[in-house]
């Protein structure tokens, strides 16, 4: 759990992320899109990334990928992203995070 918080804590946005998983592969080009650039973390590509995968089930998060987190909150998944940005309280929420300036 340590590892996990000190990962969220690194930069404004931070997605947990599996290579083969489509939703995964939506969420980040969606933020690319806006011109956040998000520390994306593959689990199914980095070592220990299982246990990582445990820590996020841990806190809440199902399914565990992906899962984003904004200014070290802990927002979702998929699902809760989109809500965001349909109800049209993601951008600015990266704007407050300091993940975009304009």
């Amino acid at each position: 759990m340590e590892r996990v918080t000190k990962m969220i804590s690194e930069r404004p946005v931070v997605i947990f992320s599996k290579s083969s998983c489509c939703m995964s592969h939506t969420i980040k080009t969606l933020f690319c899109d806006f011109g956040v650039n998000p520390a994306v973390y593959e689990l199914d590509e980095i070592s220990r990334g299982r246990e990582i995968e445990q820590a996020l089930s841990r806190l809440g998060s199902s399914p565990s990928v992906p899962t984003v987190f904004i200014g070290g909150e802990l927002v979702g998944g998929a699902n809760q992203v989109m809500s965001l940005h349909l109800n049209r309280s993601l951008i600015p929420m990266l704007k407050k995070a300091g993940a975009l300036w304009v």
